[in-house]
Order: structure tokens, then sequence, then C-alpha cells
């Protein structure tokens, strides 16, 4: 597996080596002794699979202050825009976020550590997400930032998105109480 860099140091793209025939194809889609690498977590307590349609924005999820959720996220059909956000209070990329298109077709993943949200929108018909997360749900965690908050300055592809009530009423990341967000921890 190679482990491609992205400009938040913590947020990887994972290219599994993927094994092509006359049959068709076979990827390790998960390998804890392959894809060990910094910051990578060597199990996973929860697998989730969401499927949405074409301008679905599922995000900018996180949970926080119980059971902040890593997660490797991957496309096993269809297309979509992938982004992670630094939500962690000191830190020097507080604020910033990295982008990923992840497809069925190039098989990569996405490494989101804990103290970052979450979210990515489907440019196919539909899209088939599968991600592991380091921790399990927690309801009393869980917390969302506005999709289209300025100061972010995420270049969403669509401009016109679904989104559920939740992620529609969102704050922006100025108004989130500060003991709501992570702490930066070197």
């Amino acid at each position: 597996m190679k482990h491609l860099p992205t400009r938040l140091a913590e947020c990887l793209v994972i290219e599994p080596e993927v094994y092509v025939d006359d049959r068709g194809y076979f990827y390790e889609a998960w390998n804890a002794q392959r894809a060990s690498g910094p910051g990578l977590p060597t199990a996973f307590v929860q697998h989730n699979v969401s499927r949405s349609r074409y301008g679905v924005l599922r995000g900018l999820h996180y949970q926080w202050p119980q059971h902040p959720q890593g997660k490797l996220i991957s496309v096993l059909e269809g297309e979509v825009y992938d982004v992670a956000v630094d939500i962690r209070r000191g830190s020097p990329s507080f604020g910033q976020h990295v982008a990923a298109i992840l497809s069925a077709d190039n098989r990569r993943q996405f490494w989101v550590p804990p103290g970052f949200a979450h979210g990515f929108l489907v440019l196919s018909q539909t899209a088939l997400v599968t991600y592991l997360c380091t921790a399990p749900y927690h309801r009393g965690s869980d917390q969302a930032l506005r999709w289209d908050d300025p100061a972010l300055a995420i270049d969403w592809p669509l401009a016109e998105v679904t989104l559920s009530p939740k992620d529609a009423a969102a704050p922006l990341l100025a108004d989130v109480p500060p003991e709501r967000l992570p702490v930066y921890a070197p």
C-alpha cells in the first residue's frame, strides 16, 4: 500500500496494490501490518456503509468530547469528493481542510484522524461509501459543522447539494463553543 501525503500531515490518501486480470480485480482493503504508518490505527471498532445519490452532501461531522473517531473512508461504487477539516484548538492548521476524490475506479482510501471534521459530496449518480471507525458512534458526542462555512473556504465541486436537516442547521466553526472542539496535542 502506498501512503500519499496531503497538505495536512495527519490526513493520508492510501492507494492499495490492485491485482487485475481477465476475471476482474482483487485488493486488500485493509491489512494492519501493510497499512501501518505514521498516525494510522491498527484496530477499528465500527464499520459503516452509506449509499447516497448525486448531489448528497454528508457532513461535516465529528465526535467530541467522548469517543473521538478516526475514519478510513473508501468508495465501492461511484465517486465522491471527500473532505477533512482540522478543528483541533491550538493546531497550526486549525480551520484548514484537505480534499480527495475517492472512487470505485481509483480505489483510494482517505484516512481522517480524530480531531478532524469529515464530509463527502456524491459526484456520481449514486455512491456506496464504506468507512472503518476507531471509536463507536456516540449520540451525545455527535457534532456537525456548516458545510459552506466561508471561513473554511471549501471549494465543493457542486453548487447545489442535498443535506439532512441536521447538516443544514449545523453551526459555523466560529460559533462552536471552544469546549465542543478537540484540542491539539502535538
